[in-house]
């Protein structure tokens, strides 16, 4: 009953606001990338950054994740985690189609 109640006491002003902060977010997205005045590793590092908060926005708010009760909560992001360690681990085997000279 507690995130029904939570849930009635949003107004739309804060999905302008959210909706807002991620426009926001993509032209400095945007503007990174077509200046390019990082180096291409921090580049990078800096739009990672930009577009994690970006979802955590998108999951919070959009999703209504926000509202979940928080063992939800930690179910989502123990997958989340595990998908990017397999991801990290999977990636690293894939360079290995180089040295085999297939193309």
């Amino acid at each position: 009953m507690h995130t029904v109640a939570a849930h009635q006491d949003e107004s739309k002003s804060q999905y302008f606001w959210v909706w807002g902060v991620l426009l926001l977010l993509t032209a400095v997205e945007v503007v990174l990338a077509y200046r390019q005045v990082f180096q291409p590793v921090q580049m990078l590092e800096a739009l990672m950054v930009l577009s994690i908060i970006k979802s955590a926005l998108i999951i919070g708010y959009f999703m209504h994740l926000k509202y979940e009760a928080r063992s939800m909560k930690w179910v989502m992001m123990t997958a989340v985690v595990a998908c990017l360690c397999f991801m990290c681990i999977f990636f690293a085997d894939a360079y290995r189609i180089l040295e085999l000279g297939v193309r």
